[in-house]
Parts: structure tokens; sequence; C-alpha cells
């Protein structure tokens, strides 16, 4: 059974924070089961499936699919980037999230992105940069995760990756694609890793098929088995400090700071919505907080009544996401540094209220935060909008689940590589602009030691029993919110199995402008816009949602991304 540590609200829905550390006695043996991976790439499926063939379990497989995608998808996450794992253990009914946010140098202040005239510095400036690197979590995380749950040994998760790396792997579409893509613009091939990894000698990009090998990937990995510090003491992490400080523009990050990396265990961010209980990651994760509130704020609307064929089912879900997303930007930060509102964003009526905002004829002309209790005004924001991440489901036979969205930022992190991997541009998830137009620090400005706010938004839901119903998540930048919310939506309140929520058109509204993807039917399109609605309309979305979800029979339906190259199977 899934259990909570308290209730703060009782009328549309309860707020709850699952604590895993005082499970009650439970049977020692659950019968074996179905199992499931959900990954976007073919060939980190097969490693974690692998891994669950062996006779490992969730967590197993995840080291295994991780360190698989951050070679052959590594415009996308990494060893060098970060993560948000949401475990849910079948056995005691604990659900734990693993954080691995990277954190900044102790020596990051509040002006990071701000040049020489206290101006914000321009994209490329920040992003391909020593600035923009924070010391890497998600091997931090995964070795905390198996010392709580791992069956395998820690080793035996960097096989897979280590024997691809040496034998070569052929290039994908999608990775062939980017690479080509940054070729005109030149950050890859300003620096010498890249460049000799991705491009011929005259400059041309490696095409799709072309049998690329990693040696110095294959020696990372060795000698992250034999002990996961390798990444942030010895000769791995002096060489990812030369990365960080190597000109131009080089950055802030020490050997000290990788040493004094820990990854943290949080209590999942638990909310009902109708029938089931919906969990994700808390501050300075920002997916648990706004993919809640925007169920709670569709919650007193029959959104069965309005599937995805109708204007006003879309038209909920638009304003729904954008209260929920005007909340998010002024308040979501580092809790451990700043105040963030959680309880009452979330609180019953504090919802209700701003759900009445919803029950209209016409589009709201904008979308502005709400004033939850404690809290005097909304901030300010002006964080960027990067969309180089991955998500992956694993569920095991025992019924254990993994929900991890895992990331290096934007396309190829930083551009910046050290031992076969690149290094995450994950500080430009703080705002470029520290302060307010008072002058006050707005609460994702950077700062030493502090996690930059995070759009991953892992996701499990268990029906009122505490059973496991599904998992799901995505890739996207701020826009992995709706699109996770999307798919929750498309299962739960129409009915969709996991690939038909998936395939649903992308909508994402965070502001005044709203993007739809390209397959939206054009009579929607054209309802939206006559009710007022500014559109970005028939355009390209880049998720990667997975999704596995368990049937009442006890079998399992998976889905993954055709946006992407993933897959969803079994052992």
């Amino acid at each position: 059974m899934l259990r909570f540590l308290f209730a703060t609200t009782a009328l549309a829905g309860g707020l709850f924070l699952a604590n895993c550390s005082d499970a009650p006695e439970t049977p020692a043996e659950i019968a074996a089961g179905p199992a499931m991976v959900a990954a976007a790439n073919p060939h980190a499926v097969e490693a974690g499936l692998e891994a669950l063939r062996a006779g490992g379990d969730a967590i197993d497989a995840a080291i295994a699919v991780q360190s698989v995608l951050g070679l052959v998808e590594p415009q996308s996450s990494g060893l060098g980037g970060g993560a948000f794992l949401l475990y849910y253990d079948a056995q005691s009914g604990d659900l734990t999230v693993y954080d691995g946010r990277e954190t900044a140098p102790a020596s990051a202040t509040p002006e990071l992105f701000l040049d020489t005239n206290g101006q914000p510095l321009g994209f490329a400036d920040s992003v391909f940069s020593g600035h923009s690197i924070g010391v890497p979590g998600a091997v931090a995380m995964l070795a905390m995760a198996h010392a709580d749950h791992g069956a395998l040994d820690w080793a035996d998760g960097f096989d897979a990756a280590t024997g691809l790396a040496e034998d070569g792997f052929e290039i994908s579409p999608r990775l062939a694609r980017f690479i080509a893509g940054m070729a005109p613009r030149g950050p890859l091939d300003e620096w010498p890793a890249s460049r000799d990894y991705f491009f011929t000698d005259d400059g041309t990009p490696h095409p799709a098929g072309h049998l690329l090998r990693n040696p110095d990937y294959a020696d990372s990995t060795r000698a992250l088995a034999a002990d996961w510090r390798a990444l942030y003491e010895g000769p791995l992490a002096a060489a990812i400090i030369d990365a960080v400080q190597d000109q131009p523009r080089p950055g802030g990050l020490t050997l000290t700071d990788l040493a004094a990396y820990q990854a943290v265990r949080r209590d999942a961010l638990c909310r009902d919505y109708r029938e089931w209980t919906v969990c994700g990651a808390p501050p300075p994760a920002s997916g648990g907080v706004t993919v809640n509130g925007i169920l709670g704020l569709l919650e007193p609307y029959d959104m069965s009544a309005t599937g995805p064929e109708t204007l006003e089912g879309w038209r909920r879900f638009i304003e729904a996401s954008r209260l929920a997303y005007a909340d998010r930007d002024a308040y979501v930060a580092d809790a451990d540094f700043v105040t963030v509102p959680v309880e009452g964003l979330l609180d019953a009526d504090y919802i209700a209220e701003r759900s009445r905002g919803i029950q209209r004829t016409t589009a709201l002309p904008t979308a502005s935060p709400g004033i939850p209790d404690g809290i005097d005004a909304p901030g300010a924001d002006a964080t960027p909008d990067s969309p180089g991440t991955s998500h992956f489901v694993i569920v095991d036979s025992d019924g254990d689940v993994v929900s991890m969205t895992t990331t290096v930022e934007s396309v190829f992190g930083s551009h910046r590589m050290a031992g076969g991997f690149f290094l995450n541009n994950q500080l430009t998830d703080f705002s470029r602009t520290p302060t307010d137009a008072n002058g006050a620090l707005v609460p994702n400005a950077p700062d030493g030691g502090k996690r930059p706010r995070s759009s991953m938004s892992p996701t499990i839901v268990f029906d009122r029993d505490g059973e496991f119903v599904l998992a799901t998540g995505s890739p996207g930048g701020s826009s992995i919110i709706a699109y996770t919310a999307k798919t929750l939506v498309g299962m739960l309140d129409w009915g969709l199995t996991p690939q038909e929520a998936i395939d649903l058109p992308n909508v994402v509204a965070r502001g005044d402008v709203v993007r739809v993807e390209d397959g939206m039917d054009p009579t929607i399109l054209t309802g939206l816009s006559g009710l007022g609605f500014t559109l970005d309309a028939n355009r390209g979305e880049n998720s990667g949602l997975h999704i596995v979800r368990r049937l009442e029979d006890g079998s399992l339906v998976g889905g993954a991304d055709p946006r992407r190259e993933g897959q969803a199977r079994q052992p």
C-alpha cells in the first residue's frame, strides 16, 4: 500500500508527501509478474531488458538504460548531466524521489549570466560556456538508488554501454540530424573533442548508419563500474574541470565542487485526482507541482464528456495549463534556498478559486499567477527553454517501478566533452535576470550550491488502494509539464491507451501564446482562434513520452513516442 505523511486539503483532492521511511510490514514475497522497459532508443531498451533477464530489478535496469542513452543519444542525456527518479517499491509500498539535479559551483552568484554592463548574456555566450556547467548528479543519484534497492552488482549496469562504446554503434537518423544541424552554427566544431567525435577531418558530419566508436566513453564506464565516485574525484573528475575551465568563457566549477556533491532522497509530491493519486517530484523540480496543478484545475469539470475530439476539452486543458504555468514561473525554485509555497499552490480552496476562471466562453485575456496563502506577491522569471532531455519507465517482475527523467539541458548540453561524454549546461535553467523590477532577487536566481529549477516531471499514478496504475513522463524543456499532463488527461479522463495518449497532438500553453502541434483537427484550431486564443499552430513538438500502464488483469501495456526512436518492450 502507498502511504502518505500528511494530508493538507480535503476539497478537490488532497495534497500529500509520500513518506519513504516508515513502511508497515508487508509480505516478504510478491509473485513474479510481467515486466517492461520503455525508453527513447532500442539499444537502451535492450540494455534494460537484459538487466531484468539477468535477475536485476528496476533500479539495475535504470543504470543500464541511462549509461547506454548517454552513449547513443548524447544530445539528450548522459553521465555529465542530472536526473530525477521516482521509485516505487512494490513490497514495502515506499515511494521515493531521488534528486540528482546538478548544483551550481560554490563561486556562483546571482550575476552568473550578466555581462560587465549588468545585462543578460546572449544565448550562445550563456549555453556554450563553462559558466553553464553544474556538478553532474545523475551518477551519484543512481549510486544512491542502487545502494538502497539494487539486486545486481553496481558494475553490471555499465556492461552494455562499455561494449557498445568499444564495438561501436550505428548513428541513428535522429542523432545524425542533430549533428548535421549543429554543424553550421559552429559550437560543436568549437571544441576539439566533439569535433573529432562527430565530424571527418574536412568537417563533414558523420551520417546516419556510420559506425561510431567511443573508447573514451568505455574508459569512463569502466572507471565508474569500479567506483561511482570516479566522476567526482580522480583523473576523470580532473578532465571534467579542465573542460569547464577551458577557453573561451571558462567556468568556475572546481574539484572541490565535484567532491562535495550529494544526491538527495526526497518525499514524493502527491495529490488526489478523481479516483487516482498522482505523484511527482517536488522542488527544485516543478513538474510535481505544476502537473498536479493542471489536474486540480480541471477536476471540477467533466473532462470525460469533452474528449480530445472536442473544442471544449482542449479549451479547458489550455486554460488550466496557462494558470498552472503562471504559478510555476512565479514561485518554484530550489526550496533549500527560497520559500516555495507548495502547499498553498495545491491547496484545494486556492485551486478551486483559480479553477473558476476556466468557466468561460472566451479565452482568458492573460494568465497571471495567483497569490497563495503566506506569499505577499509573485516573483518574476527570465529562464530560457531547452529541450535536451530523455525519459524512461521500467517495471520489473516484482512490480517495482522507475519513472526517470534525465538531461544535459540543451541539445548536446554545453557542447564540451570530457571522458567521451557531454557536460551539461544546466545552470542556464536559472533565471538569467536575477532580480525583478523592484530589485528583489527572483526565486530562481543563481547562487552557490543551488539547484536550478527543473521542468522534469517523472510521474507515477496509483489507485485509491495504493496499487500502481501507470508511469509517464517526457523530455522537452518547460513543455515537459504540458506533454505529461496531456497523457494523464488522455488516459485517466479520455480513456485512451498509453500509445493513443502519446499520439495526441501536443498543446503547450505557457503564457499568452498557445503552441499546437501539427495534426490537430482544423475545426478545433478555428474554434480556439475564435475564442480569442493566440495560436502558434501546425508546428513540431519535441516530446519523448514513454509510458507503462498496468491493466486490471495485471498485464502491462506500454507506449513510446513516435517523435523519437524509442520502444516499449517486455523481456
